[in-house]
């Protein structure tokens, strides 16, 4: 049975530090008004987080008639939490310390022999980027590592991962857990990029970012959706596997069941092959959009027939689940040219049409997710483990124009 005073103390320590966080440098006094919490409470919640080093005093502010109080912000070299964004194409990992502030960056090509070769890769960048970040070594207890494809909590594999073979024939976070001696927690990346949106992104809607979409589009396809403010995962973590909506090529072809009969019709391959049974030549999807940007009539009617596809699908989310906002990402999906062509063709499917605009995080919108949520378990471990995450509503977002500019994008 929990002890009621370890859990109320446990309560008081979180919702301290969540405000220290948010609001520091600030003052014993000022945490007391803001938290209705007592004053002795506070400066004895406060001592244990000094003492502990997770937080450390920064200054004294004015008081009234000339007085002064010692403020205090969270220190944020006190812990470390590795990130990883696994794709088809290339492997990123990071430190980040207590707040969000990157530490260490590697980037490199996804390892094309799959399975324990890319696992390898990801425990070897793992290491390397803990060595070159600031953060003593010791003090890095997490990772957090978003992947291509559906993780099963049971297993550890990682299904429907079509663009990295092997995955789902082993025990990934296990492989990764013991070979670095840390906690692991696998999301889809997808999933991932949504909650960055709802962490960091423009937050220009009437009700918030509680009810969005964020749709990737690139080798594959794949959405991350919020319904209240809760990421929606399904009963076995498979929700938002776009590619598998049954248009836009044959869905009961052997191709369709192994890698999804939309995603056949919208993702990298299919723009290129369709380019080339048109024209008879080969051109990367970059090169065809650039073209059509200029005019190109059959790269044109190639973006327009993606972008025809697109509103369809977003259509068939929004009866669904009336989100009132669609985020384009991906190399192909934040394409200016293919969001005003998705726009153009919603009207033929709907009266009413969610917003559809593109990522405002450079890419990096898969890496800021996980490293929210990266923060909120680590906060939760650290500061109310008999809690869980009940008490970690969402680890405040840092300065976002500051952040972007320190985070190179790698896409």
């Amino acid at each position: 049975m929990t002890n009621p005073v370890k859990v109320s103390r446990q309560v008081s320590q979180s919702v301290v530090m969540q405000a220290i966080a948010q609001d520091g440098p600030i003052s014993r006094a000022s945490l007391a008004k803001q938290i209705g919490l007592s004053k002795q409470t506070i400066s004895e919640v406060v001592k244990q987080l000094e003492k502990n080093g997770w937080v450390k005093v920064t200054g004294q502010t004015s008081g009234h008639i000339g007085r002064t109080a010692v403020t205090y912000e969270v220190n944020p070299t006190s812990t470390g939490i590795i990130v990883v964004d696994l794709g088809g194409t290339k492997v990123r990992a990071v430190v980040v310390d207590l707040v969000g502030n990157i530490t260490s960056d590697l980037t490199e090509p996804t390892d094309p022999v799959g399975k324990n070769a890319v696992i390898d890769q990801i425990i070897r960048m793992c290491k390397s980027v803990t060595n070159l970040s600031s953060i003593d070594n010791e003090l890095v207890k997490l990772a957090v590592i978003g992947v291509p494809g559906v993780p099963d909590f049971m297993t550890g594999a990682i299904k429907v991962s079509p663009n990295i073979s092997g995955l789902d024939e082993i025990n990934v976070t296990e492989l990764i857990s013991e070979a670095l001696g840390l906690e692991v927690v696998l999301e889809n990346d997808v999933n991932l990029a949504v909650l960055g949106e709802q962490w960091l992104g423009d937050d220009d809607s009437e009700f918030g970012l509680d009810n969005l979409v964020f749709i990737s589009l690139g080798t594959g396809i794949g959405a991350g959706i919020i319904i209240n403010g809760q990421i929606v995962r399904g009963v076995d973590g498979s929700a938002g596997e776009l590619g598998f909506l049954p248009f836009g090529s044959d869905a009961t072809s052997k191709d369709a069941l192994h890698a999804g009969a939309f995603e056949n019709a919208v993702g990298t391959d299919a723009i290129v092959k369709l380019y080339k049974s048109k024209t008879g030549e080969l051109k990367n999807v970059k090169e065809i959009f650039n073209i059509a940007r200029l005019g190109e009539p059959i790269a044109s009617e190639i973006v327009s027939e993606v972008g025809f596809s697109l509103a369809r699908a977003i259509a068939a989310i929004t009866s669904l689940i009336n989100p009132e906002k669609i985020i384009m990402g991906g190399s192909i999906g934040r394409q200016d040219i293919l969001i005003n062509a998705i726009k153009k063709h919603l009207p033929k499917f709907m009266k009413q049409s969610p917003a559809v605009t593109a990522s405002t995080l450079d890419g990096n919108a898969a890496l800021i997710g996980g490293i929210a949520i990266g923060l909120e378990q680590r906060h939760a471990t650290l500061f109310a483990p008999d809690m869980g995450n009940a008490m970690v509503t969402q680890f405040p977002a840092p300065n976002k124009v500051n952040f972007l500019g320190g985070l190179k994008n790698e896409n």
